[in-house]
């Protein structure tokens, strides 16, 4: 399956200014995978070697000698490490945390030799590391799980996933797109983004197979806790875990997850598995300006999972058929269109770092409160996934009214459309008028929303 991160990295390896390269992101989003195959379109031998399973490297890595480092590894690997063309890959860095401070001897060194590491529980080993990171000296990618782009051209091909990529705002959008986008967008959610599960669809549209792959991973998951928690904070962690994708969407309180656990405890294990990559929390922003995160709150917070696949199977959905997929109520009733649309979100800034906002006022006349924040090109832009439901528009009405924007977006699975709105939004100062337009896109295009908003 083809990521467009393939992109990303190749231009990497091309740069006169590359520093040695670490990859981000939860197990099983692909990382490995894809540094093989970037290796292999460069025509380049890949000199892999996985930390986790080859501890006796960490005196080497400790020694911070990279002659060493590279004898070392290829005594592992059994074969020459670094003398001509070649890339060095070290997999499951953060088992190694020194391995991460000699990255920057390999950027003074070697750096004709191109290097990438990987790792799923860095924050876990940045914790156990006696130095501090090599700022200026490494770069970082974040990647996430596969995008319904990707998966969209793995099972139907090239010419509708460049439709997605090329269609500008104004352009035909033929029903018979439409349809099979419908069609696809109902395997996403059943098939997710992790590469395995997604590749498997693709290649035979097992579904009984892809929940096996997502129980698998699951699975794989909760046998980590014990490497980032430990003693009675591994239960607390398995406690969130498991609410974590019933509660997609919702105002986090900790005492819907366990009445009898102190918050503190469970605010913990909740930040845990976020580092871990597992589960996002969308934060409260103002949303006064850029960037979002300067008036966030880490207080207000929404959970989204890792993958609307997962959370699927997680929920007991496996038995999901087409028909709640296909029609509005998919959308205004589930959570898991909210989930397909904030991992999409949360990677549109391409490989940095991924973080997510929303935006909620509390009255005595009640709640507002808009989906997600977005930023494109220094505008806050507020996101709905409810398609138009009487509550959601009230929302933006009254975020258009406070905060003065002339933007919104909504998520459906109509057509794409923009419609001019005027009308009235209750504020704490009383009635005001408000004017926007209203961005309606299909959940189809969902992480193609900032080149869409950047002409309207």
């Amino acid at each position: 399956m083809r990521r467009a991160a393939e992109a990303s990295l190749a231009d990497w390896i091309t740069s006169p200014r590359r520093k040695p390269l670490v990859l981000r992101g939860a197990r099983q989003v692909g990382k490995s995978t894809l540094v093989r195959r970037v290796a292999e379109s460069h025509g380049l031998p890949l000199w892999e070697v996985n930390l986790e399973r080859h501890a006796v490297l960490a005196g080497a890595f400790e020694s911070l000698d990279v002659r060493r480092i590279l004898l070392e590894v290829g005594l592992v690997l059994r074969r020459t490490v670094g003398q001509g063309p070649g890339l060095l890959f070290l997999d499951e860095i953060q088992a190694i945390p020194q391995a991460l401070t000699a990255l920057r001897y390999f950027h003074e060194e070697r750096p004709e030799l191109p290097v990438i590491a990987a790792g799923s529980l860095l924050e876990t080993a940045l914790r156990r590391l006696p130095s501090a990171m090599p700022v200026g000296r490494i770069e970082f990618f974040h990647l996430g799980p596969v995008t319904f782009l990707e998966f969209v051209e793995a099972t139907e091909g090239a010419p509708l996933a460049d439709f997605l990529r090329g269609y500008a705002l104004g352009e035909p959008w033929p029903d018979t797109v439409h349809e099979r986008l419908r069609q696809r967008l109902r395997d996403f959610v059943i098939a997710g983004g992790m590469p395995e599960a997604a590749a498997l669809f693709a290649e035979s549209a097992d579904v009984t197979g892809v929940h096996a792959v997502h129980r698998s991973i699951l699975e794989t998951y909760r046998e980590d806790f014990g490497k980032y928690a430990a003693g009675a904070q591994i239960a607390h962690v398995r406690r969130v875990f498991d609410a974590a994708p019933a509660s997609i969407g919702q105002t986090v309180k900790w005492s819907r997850v366990d009445a009898g656990t102190k918050s503190v405890d469970l605010r913990r294990a909740f930040e845990l598995l976020e580092q871990a990559g597992v589960v996002t929390g969308v934060r409260h922003s103002a949303g006064t300006g850029v960037p979002l995160g300067a008036t966030a709150h880490d207080a207000i917070l929404k959970l989204l999972f890792l993958d609307v696949g997962l959370a699927q199977t997680a929920m007991g959905l496996g038995a999901l058929t087409a028909s709640p997929l296909d029609g509005a109520r998919f959308v205004n009733e589930g959570p898991l269109a909210e989930q397909l649309a904030g991992q999409h979100l949360r990677h549109l800034q391409h490989g940095q770092r991924p973080e997510l906002h929303f935006w909620r006022r509390e009255g005595k006349a009640g709640n507002a409160e808009v989906d997600f924040l977005t930023a494109v090109d220094g505008r806050v832009v507020p996101v709905e996934v409810k398609a138009g439901a009487a509550g959601a528009m009230r929302s933006l009405h009254q975020f258009v009214a406070l905060r003065g924007t002339d933007l919104a977006v909504r998520f459906d699975l109509n057509p794409p459309s923009i419609q001019e709105i005027s009308t009235t939004a209750s504020t704490p100062e009383g009635p005001r008028s408000v004017r926007y337009r209203l961005l309606s896109l299909p959940l189809f295009l969902a992480e193609r929303v900032d080149d869409l908003v950047r002409p309207v």
